[in-house]
């Protein structure tokens, strides 16, 4: 029992990238293969989703791992948060 509520409380938190009119989508792509190691296409469609909904969920899992990744692209250029998972 115990470990089915620590499995609800620990839910994952999520890389939230916002977009900005500043960055050219060619170097998001960048940005996310160098960070994330995702391939071309992954990287071109997470970017795509960010011009066109205005953010994309990049990475999901621990926090600290999702704080690790949100300081990674703010200091790339940016704009990023972390919020637990729906």
């Amino acid at each position: 029992m115990a470990t089915e509520t620590m499995v609800a409380i620990e839910r994952p938190w999520s890389v939230v990238v916002w977009d900005d009119p500043v960055t050219p989508m060619s170097v998001v792509v960048v940005i996310f293969k160098k960070i994330f190691g995702y391939s071309n296409n992954k990287c071109t469609q997470l970017m795509l989703t960010v011009h066109h909904e205005g953010r994309a969920i990049v990475w999901s899992g621990q926090r600290e791992r999702a704080e690790s990744y949100c300081v990674k692209l703010q200091v790339a250029g940016l704009q990023s948060t972390i919020e637990h998972d729906q």
